[in-house]
Formats: C-alpha cells, sequence, structure tokens
C-alpha cells in the first residue's frame, strides 16, 4: 500500500510542472493577468469600481486609489454614517442589492428585516455545527450556507422573489453561523465553555456580532462603530478579486446560490486572498518580538529588509499587509482605517503598536527599492491595519477571516444578480495544452 502511495505523492509533483517557458511561448496570463500587473479585462459591472492606476498612451501610471459603491465614494458613505451617529453596513448592503441609497423609512424596514431573519432554522445548530464543529470557521461557514439549501423549500429556484430572499437570509445569518461555528471550535477544540446567547432583535450587524461574541455581551457604542467600519469597507471590492469572480463563475454555470455563495466563501479563505490577514498578524509579531526600539527607523528598516532577503519572518520574503494587485499609490480603505485605528488607538496601550505600524507603511517602499533595486510603486493595503483594529475590539484571530466573508456576502449577491441578469453565457478561458498523443500500451507492456 505504501509503495502505490510513494508513487502517487512523487507524480504529484513530477506529472504537474509545467515550465514557465511555456506561459511565455504561448503568451498565457497567469493569474488573468497582464504583463504591466494589470487585469485581463473579463467582464463589465455597474456594482463596484476599484480605481489604482490610469492607463495613459498604453503605459500604466499610479494614481491615488478610489473605491465606489454604486456610483458612491466609500469615504462619503462611510463619512455620512459618522457625521450622523449611526451605523453605515444595513445602508451599503441596500445600496449594492437595489442599486439605490435608501431613504430613512427604506433603511428602517431593511435592517429590521435583516434582524427578523438572523435566527437559523430550528435544530440547525445543533445538526450541522455542534455535530460537526471545525476547527476553522472558514470552512463551517461554507459548510453550513451548503447545508441551507436543505432548508430551501426550493433551492435551485433563479427568481428574482427566491434569489432576494435567499441573499437577505444569508447576509442576515452569517454572523450567527459564525459565533456559533467559533464557540462550538473553543468547545471540542479548545475545551473551553461554550457561551450561546439569544438573539437581541433590532440591533445592528455590528451590535449583534459584539454581543453574541462576548461572554458578558457589554460593548461600547465606538467598539460598535469601529466594527460597522470594518464591514463597510470589506463589503465589495470589485468583479475581479477572486472570491467575487468565483461566484460569478458558478453562477454563470446555473448553480444554486448557495452553491456559488459556498465557493466564494472556500476561495476567500486562502491566504493569498482574505486569509492575508492572518500572515500580516503574524509578520507583525514577528518584527515586535525581533526589534528592540519600535521608535528607531534605522532598527525596522533593518529586519524589514531581512524579510525580503528571507533570512526573517515567515521565509517567504513577503512584507504582508503592503502592496495590492490594484492600487498604487493608496489603498482607500487602509487610508480610512489608520484614520479612525489611530484615533481609538491614542492613548491606549495600542498606541505604540500603532505608531510601529505607521513606520512599516512609511519604511517599507524605501527598503523595497534598496534590496530588490526596484522601483515599484506600493501602498499599505487594508490588511495593514484590519487586524490592529479587531485586536483593539478583542476580536480573536480566528474570526478576522470569517469577519470578512459576514461582510462581504452583500457584494456577492449583487454580483450574483448582475451575473444572472446580464452574463448569459458560462465562464470558460481556454487552456493550452501541450502534451502529446501516446501509443496505449497493453497492461503486461507496461
Amino acid at each position: 500500500m505504501e509503495s502505490i502511495k510513494n508513487t502517487m505523492y512523487s507524480s504529484f509533483t513530477d506529472s504537474n510542472r509545467i515550465s514557465p517557458a511555456y506561459y511565455d511561448k504561448y503568451s498565457v496570463k497567469r493569474g488573468l493577468r497582464n504583463s504591466d500587473g494589470t487585469g485581463v479585462m473579463a467582464g463589465v459591472t455597474n456594482i463596484c469600481n476599484v480605481h489604482g492606476y490610469v492607463v495613459d498612451d498604453g503605459e500604466k501610471r499610479p494614481a491615488e486609489g478610489k473605491l465606489i459603491f454604486r456610483g458612491y465614494n466609500i469615504r462619503d458613505l462611510i463619512g455620512k454614517a459618522v457625521a450622523e451617529d449611526r451605523f453605515g453596513y444595513e445602508e451599503i448592503v441596500y445600496l449594492l442589492m437595489t442599486g439605490k441609497l435608501p431613504n430613512r423609512d427604506e433603511l428602517g424596514e431593511f435592517s429590521r428585516l435583516l434582524s427578523d431573519n438572523r435566527a437559523l432554522p430550528d435544530n440547525f445548530f445543533e445538526d450541522m455545527i455542534l455535530k460537526a464543529p471545525s476547527s476553522n470557521i472558514m470552512n463551517k461557514l461554507a459548510r453550513s450556507v451548503l447545508a441551507l439549501y436543505s432548508y430551501d423549500p426550493d433551492p435551485e429556484a433563479q427568481t428574482p422573489r427566491h434569489e432576494i430572499d435567499t441573499a437577505i437570509s444569508l447576509i442576515a445569518k452569517m454572523p450567527v453561523i459564525m459565533i456559533c461555528a467559533y464557540q462550538a471550535m473553543l468547545r471540542f477544540f479548545r475545551n473551553e465553555s461554550m457561551f450561546l446567547h439569544p438573539l437581541i432583535s433590532g440591533q445592528s450587524t455590528a451590535e449583534n456580532i459584539l454581543s453574541t461574541l462576548r461572554p458578558d455581551r457589554e460593548f461600547t457604542r465606538d467598539e460598535a462603530k469601529l466594527l460597522d467600519l470594518m464591514l463597510m469597507l470589506h463589503a465589495e471590492h470589485g468583479g475581479g478579486n477572486n472570491s467575487t469572480f468565483s461566484c460569478r463563475v458558478l453562477t454563470s454555470a446555473g448553480t444554486d446560490p448557495y452553491s456559488a455563495y459556498a465557493a466564494a466563501i472556500g476561495s476567500l479563505k486562502g491566504v493569498r486572498h482574505g486569509g492575508a490577514n492572518h500572515k500580516v498578524t503574524e509578520m507583525h509579531r514577528y518584527i515586535e518580538e525581533n526589534v528592540s526600539d519600535w521608535e528607531n527607523d534605522d532598527e525596522v528598516a533593518g529586519y524589514l529588509a531581512k524579510i525580503l532577503k528571507k533570512e526573517a519572518g515567515d521565509g517567504s520574503g513577503l512584507i504582508y499587509g503592503m502592496g495590492h494587485a490594484v492600487y498604487t499609490l493608496s489603498d482607500p480603505r487602509a487610508v480610512i482605517l489608520k484614520e479612525y485605528a489611530g484615533a481609538m488607538a491614542k492613548g491606549t496601550e495600542f498606541e505604540r503598536e500603532f505608531r510601529l505600524l505607521e513606520s512599516i507603511e512609511r519604511l517599507t517602499p524605501e527598503v523595497f527599492r534598496e534590496v530588490k533595486q526596484s522601483d515599484k510603486v506600493m501602498c499599505a493595503n487594508i490588511d495593514m491595519y484590519s487586524g490592529f483594529v479587531y485586536k483593539m475590539l478583542g476580536i480573536p484571530k480566528e474570526l478576522y477571516t470569517p469577519l470578512f466573508a459576514v461582510s462581504r456576502m452583500a457584494g456577492w449577491c449583487a454580483h450574483r444578480f448582475e451575473e444572472l441578469n446580464s452574463g448569459k453565457r458560462i465562464i470558460r478561458p481556454a487552456y493550452k495544452s501541450i502534451s502529446r498523443e501516446k501509443k496505449y500500451a497493453s497492461l503486461d507492456n507496461r
């Protein structure tokens, strides 16, 4: 048994390695990316504009980043909610799903609709979560979304009514599933106590998360508003990001919504996508443990250089939290989050750590130029500060990426709606085969 398994283990690499020369020979755009880093045009969308550069006479030029939801700048959407001292995530969900901003009455009714749809089906927690706990919350989120298919009397329907109702149900239930999965993980994998609180009607999404997560249910309005900000910033990011594109690919095949959304969750779980925030947090810990004076630019820069040279950190040579596939001069999400995170950290035990993150952001471009001999323009991305914010809120690291998924469900729903109404063709890019036909040998002659 072991010999055949060892043979198969070897073939995993030997039979699946393709020389990079073939990609150049056939002009294959790996990752659906052009040589200058721009994305291959794969679709048209009216949902979101992720602006990070301009193309002038065929040449890519850096630009300040902008994030536009249905025509509205994310800074304006957040700024208005903050100025009016209200929660803004529900407004953004409604905007993404319908294409327009709600008036006060519509927003109130929609918020109540989400609140009324949060409860899980009878026995769902016991049957689908408690009896099959997972050490990874993202895994449990995907499995739970798929399981909800079984509770839908007509899960394959693709009518506007069914798609909207399913979207509302999932957006409302995702935070509850996340917390329940986390509590089950604590019980079965940490041997710790579970706290399962009843839902409180009328709470915002951010309030509901903090209320059900914390054993004493206590939180301040400022904490809930900061979590609400995180939800707003993560709600949507264009059709080309890996998880949204996964959702659109499955939707184009004509599959049910549960399958499409579960696929998006599976994509977001990856460390190259939503799971990147864990790598940023890990890198910050390496720096904090190995740099004695966080205020010393030379010492911080020296350790960053070691990371780039693969002499420190996780050995990848990557400074996590810096650089982005689209943004060049700035990531508007990171700019906004940094502003609010700094205000909350001021005067607390977190202020010193915040200044260290600022130093990493400030020093990395120059260190990168010196070590890599490259003039690549880079900026901090949202992951640079998101883990820090969650840490200030006392949110366990196991929930960093699940919170991303909870928020992004709104964007996935919007893109599924658009693909159903406008895509009309199964997404099927081409792959160049380099295999050669072989003469079949009988079993005894091999």
